[in-house]
């Protein structure tokens, strides 16, 4: 096993053995409290420009494939595992995830007490971090690491979405992956890429929307000018508040009237829209047992999370409605609109991975499109 060495910029080192491709490695750490899903975590990109912790003991167990999957490769800046089994077992299995993590060139350390690590964070804040993960015995230069994530500037600030959105148009074709939709197209989506998860277009797709993924960068004009029946705005990395081009687009298309449901970084930026503030957290919420509660049903659902930022409670302007709040923190993680159809929620409904509880927000989607037809 290769030695690898994880270092924080605020100077706690960790030592362990190299779990993907050999390199270095430099981001904002994080640690994320799902026990299943470590594909889908990666494959995520709403995790760009960050180094995972998973707090789950195994991981790996279950092997590696090419379906369970969120996008085309793994987004996560490096990963960080207490233990990496030498076995995997599933039949549904391609191979270990560290032959998967070396095909993606993702750099990963194995044998970390990430029980510290977490502590770590959440006394000191998510911060810059360095893996340095060597090969055939590479003496690697801990003061050096250090100092790299030192010079991580953070995510505040920083457009990280123009990095990962598609650059034209995309008509998405259900038919490639196994989550299909029985019936024909009835409402047509415009999703705007921001980092989409596939498993959000399988949802849409299984309520009979035809989807098309749309750059980050695109103009209301051009959304609009594709006569949608809905407007969807995806998940994705990073500070929102950079993203005035796409905060402007969203003033516009809630102003015409489009029904619009927004996740994550999308409901982070419909509230901007409207005049309301983001601050940056602590450390975040990341992970697959977030419990939220319905302010107008009191009812308790346990959600998916990924986000470093989230809606300034107290700038929630008048023509903003809370819908749902954190049962951890009591942070904002639903609005509506008073007087036009536009929803969002700060949790990832669609799950993958994590619970199923908050489906329902894409029949109220729907359900605004049919109201408005």
């Amino acid at each position: 096993m290769n030695r690898a060495v994880l270092a924080l910029a605020g100077g706690a080192v960790f030592e362990g053995v190299a779990a993907g491709a050999a390199g270095t490695a430099v981001g904002e750490v994080v640690f994320n409290t799902a026990m299943t899903g470590y594909q889908e975590i990666l494959t995520d990109p709403s995790y760009a420009g960050q180094i995972v912790t998973l707090t789950y003991p195994h991981i790996g167990n279950t092997g590696a494939n090419a379906e369970d999957v969120e996008s085309s490769r793994v987004w996560a800046s490096g990963l960080v595992v207490r233990s990496l089994p030498k076995r995997h077992s599933n039949w549904r299995s391609e191979s270990d995830l560290t032959a998967f993590l070396q095909r993606e060139n993702c750099v990963a350390i194995a044998e970390v007490d990430t029980r510290e690590l977490t502590t770590v964070i959440r006394e000191q804040g998510a911060q810059g971090a360095c893996i340095a993960a060597g090969q055939d015995g590479d003496v690697i230069d801990v003061e050096d690491c250090i100092k790299r994530a030192q010079g991580f500037p953070g995510l505040s600030g920083r457009d990280l979405v123009k990095g990962v959105t598609c650059k034209t148009p995309i008509e998405w074709d259900k038919s490639l992956w196994r989550s299909q939709g029985t019936s024909a197209p009835k409402y047509k989506v415009v999703a705007y890429d921001f980092g989409v998860k596939h498993n959000i277009l399988r949802y849409l797709t299984d309520r009979q929307c035809q989807v098309t993924l749309v750059p980050a960068t695109t103009s209301a004009t051009e959304a609009l000018s594709l006569s949608p029946d809905g407007i969807f705005l995806s998940n994705g990395p990073g500070d929102p508040e950079p993203l005035d081009y796409a905060i402007s687009a969203i003033s516009e298309l809630i102003d015409s009237g489009v029904p619009i449901f927004g996740i994550c970084l999308g409901h982070q930026l419909l509230s901007l829209a409207c005049g309301a503030r983001t601050i940056k957290m602590p450390f975040g919420h990341h992970g697959a047992n977030h419990p939220i509660k319905s302010i107008a049903t009191n009812r308790v659902m346990i959600s998916s999370q990924n986000h470093g930022f989230a809606v300034d409670a107290d700038s929630i302007p008048e023509c903003l409605e809370v819908t749902h709040v954190s049962l951890f923190d009591g942070t904002v993680q639903g609005v509506r609109h008073r007087t036009k159809p536009a929803i969002s929620v700060q949790g990832h409904p669609e799950a993958s991975p994590g619970p199923q509880d908050v489906e329902g927000l894409f029949d109220q989607f729907v359900a605004l499109m049919e109201s408005k037809a």
